[in-house]
């Protein structure tokens, strides 16, 4: 498995759970003094930065893109797949589309989030959901084209009313026949949904395609109560060998909270 280090650049999400919030080569001097393998990104949008410079600082620093959120649509632009209003959902698509492209071009694959959206009021759960996986389809096929996934998030109960669980979202997926859908696994978001966050991950089996290492008080991995060598145990048992990323707040500091990561990984890995 590999590392990664969220690096968030949008100023709607300041208070929110990425480690560094610096200018980028900032950023990415930091993420590589403390060893990670790659960067997480979260960008204002598709054209804030250029894949020319997010190159540039890669190679600079000897460090991969492990993925591109697409939460700024929502935070920034107030997008969602599911609005009750077609415009709205049509500007969502393209945004999320277009973020995808940018990931593509970096090779590393785009995630919806808080974009997903929820259902109320005059929107039925089977209305959105149907919505969804319209997009779902639509984006799978544009990420298949840079030789990328598509990773989607099942976010906590307080976040979206979709869907929740991880094995839920795999279920889903796998009826609909989606191409090119993977699942992220957040710890956060398990530890509130998931009666047993490492059974989760074995009901995601091969489609867990991304992880959110996070404490259950989405700090630093060892500065809440989860258990993380069960989820280390299932992941291993399902192959995966693809990111641990910490999408955590920068507790008690940036620093802190990234060197308190990666030795928590390494000593789960050794």
């Amino acid at each position: 498995m590999k590392t990664a280090i969220t690096l968030s650049r949008v100023e709607e999400a300041a208070s929110g759970p990425f480690v560094f919030h610096q200018e980028l080569p900032d950023g990415f001097a930091r993420a590589a003094h403390h060893g990670y393998d790659s960067v997480e990104l979260f960008l204002p949008g598709p054209t804030a930065v250029s894949a020319s410079e997010i190159k540039t600082l890669q190679e600079e620093h000897g460090l991969g893109i492990a993925a591109v959120g697409t939460g700024a649509g929502l935070v920034r632009h107030g997008l969602s797949l599911t609005d009750p209003d077609a415009g709205i959902r049509q500007a969502a698509l393209q945004f999320i589309q277009e973020m995808v492209e940018l990931g593509g071009s970096l090779k590393a694959p785009a995630i919806l989030g808080s974009m997903q959206g929820k259902w109320g009021g005059t929107i039925r759960r089977e209305q959105a959901l149907d919505w969804l996986a319209e997009a779902l389809a639509t984006i799978g096929d544009t990420a298949s084209k840079h030789g990328v996934p598509f990773i989607y998030e099942p976010l906590n109960r307080y976040e979206t009313n979709l869907l929740n669980q991880v094995g839920q979202a795999a279920e889903w997926i796998t009826e609909l026949g989606l191409q090119n859908i993977v699942i992220l696994a957040d710890m956060f978001h398990m530890n509130i949904e998931e009666t047993d966050m490492a059974r989760a991950i074995q009901n995601g089996g091969d489609l867990i395609g991304h992880v959110h290492f996070a404490d259950s008080n989405r700090h630093a991995m060892g500065f809440g109560h989860s258990q993380p060598l069960p989820v280390i145990e299932a992941l291993k048992a399902i192959g995966y060998n693809g990111y641990l990323s910490a999408e955590i707040f920068p507790l008690p500091d940036a620093d802190q909270a990234a060197a308190q990561t990666i030795q928590t990984i390494h000593t789960l890995l050794s």
